[in-house]
């Protein structure tokens, strides 16, 4: 009897040469097949890099912190001098590696390939995270979700350069966004984040590979340091009446103070007045100089210090802290940020936020402070990066505070707007142009 298939228009036989055929464009040596097989298992080594580096991060904060108080003023002398010396040593050896580290991945979508030699290369992020480490040791007022998204970035390069797969921008995309996941345990902050910042032109087709990314690391990282919310279960939440009032008042603080430190961060770098000029052709003797305002904040104040991480979570759960604290924050984190050396400025941001939403609690009495210190987060955070559904959905995830999106989404998008008016330019895009004027010039060696 013949075989129905052999006359049926649609149906075609399997044969030894088709399967082979399959096997080529979908098999185990098939481009489709490893560049897969390159995600996975770039997505689970960022889920384990992430979480490695965190632990780290935290150790070297508390070593600082043990440090700082047992030698009160020691301080004072030791960070300009580890500032100095972190600066000298990043323009002598990793010039790179120096600042965020996001806006690396985002001059790096320009030459994928030449980045794996260069921006996002596995010699920047070992230095990069070595620096950052010892900035955190320093007292530096630093974060590791920048340089996170750097090293994830750098770990998907590798795995596809092993594998003898293409590199294309989407991929760096897909490893700098499971950076932000890993970092925060954020999976949808993680994929706003590579949509609002990371790619200028995201495509359809890299959607797919960026939440697989995100989702691979994510959960390996959670399998790792475990289920937790990282600022913890608050629940906040207002009234509907309050927030008409609450959300244009912080998002109009939060614009105007986050956009006044983009500008400042960005006419440091790329600007060309006398103080910029002079930071440039004596950047060592300014980062020390940086170490001073820092340390002489930190040492005078007690708080200043670090990501701020501790001191952030305490405003959240309603602890009373100093009016002076947010804008403390904002100078150590300013004068660190301009310094040169590496770090981000993710978790210091959400601190000063914490601050300058504890200064709105004295206008807001009645209000449930845990809501008003959030909304002053998403405020200057959205006001500082310009992402505002990245900050929106951050402080969502890391406080566990659904109950208060619809006045976070307020704050955010007029903190947004504010935050245009003082700094046209958008943070993490102006700083992504000062890497892609080349090789870093001779007078960031000396």
């Amino acid at each position: 009897m013949a075989d129905p298939r052999a006359s049926h228009p649609t149906i075609r036989k399997w044969t030894p040469a088709r399967y082979r055929a399959l096997l080529r464009t979908a098999g185990p040596g098939s481009i489709k097949f490893r560049t897969r097989l390159a995600v996975l298992i770039g997505a689970v080594a960022i889920g384990l890099a992430a979480t490695v580096f965190a632990q780290a991060a935290d150790v070297a904060g508390e070593i600082f912190g043990h440090f700082a108080r047992r030698y009160h003023w020691a301080p004072l002398v030791v960070t300009p001098l580890l500032f100095a010396a972190l600066v000298w040593i990043t323009r002598r050896f990793a010039p790179l590696a120096r600042g965020s580290g996001i806006p690396q991945v985002m001059a790096a979508q320009a030459d994928p390939d030449q980045a794996t030699h260069g921006l996002v290369s596995i010699r920047t992020v070992v230095a990069k995270a070595g620096l950052t480490l010892a900035a955190v040791l320093g007292g530096a007022s630093v974060g590791r979700e920048g340089p996170t998204v750097q090293i994830a970035a750098a770990v998907m390069g590798l795995t596809h350069r092993i594998l003898g797969v293409p590199l294309r921008g989407a991929v760096l995309i897909a490893g700098g966004a499971a950076g932000v996941a890993a970092a925060f345990n954020t999976p949808l902050a993680g994929l706003l984040f590579a949509i609002e910042e990371l790619a200028s032109a995201y495509e359809q087709k890299v959607t797919l590979l960026v939440i697989a990314a995100i989702a691979i690391a994510g959960m390996v990282a959670q399998s790792v340091q475990g289920d937790y919310v990282y600022f913890g279960l608050i629940g906040a939440h207002m009234p509907i009446v309050t927030a008409l009032i609450a959300a244009p008042v912080a998002g109009i603080v939060g614009g105007l103070a986050g956009g006044g430190f983009a500008r400042l961060m960005l006419m440091m770098a790329t600007g060309g007045n006398r103080v910029t000029l002079w930071s440039k052709q004596r950047p060592v003797l300014f980062a020390a100089l940086c170490g001073v305002v820092v340390a002489g904040l930190g040492v005078g104040t007690g708080l200043t210090w670090g990501t701020g991480y501790g001191a952030a979570r305490a405003m959240i759960v309603g602890v009373d802290a100093p009016l002076w604290y947010g804008p403390a924050k904002f100078l150590a984190t300013l004068a660190t940020a301009v310094a040169g050396l590496p770090g981000g400025i993710f978790a210091p941001s959400l601190s000063v936020g914490a601050g300058l939403g504890n200064l709105l609690r004295s206008v807001f009495p009645d209000s449930p402070a845990s809501a008003i210190v959030i909304l002053g987060m998403v405020g200057y955070f959205a006001g500082v990066v310009r992402a505002p559904l990245t900050a929106v959905i951050i402080l969502s995830e890391t406080t566990a505070s659904r109950g208060l999106m619809l006045p976070m989404f307020a704050t955010a998008f007029i903190a947004d707007g504010v935050s245009q008016l003082v700094c046209r330019e958008k943070l993490y895009h102006g700083l992504s142009r000062t890497f892609m004027m080349g090789p870093v010039d001779k007078s960031a060696r000396r």
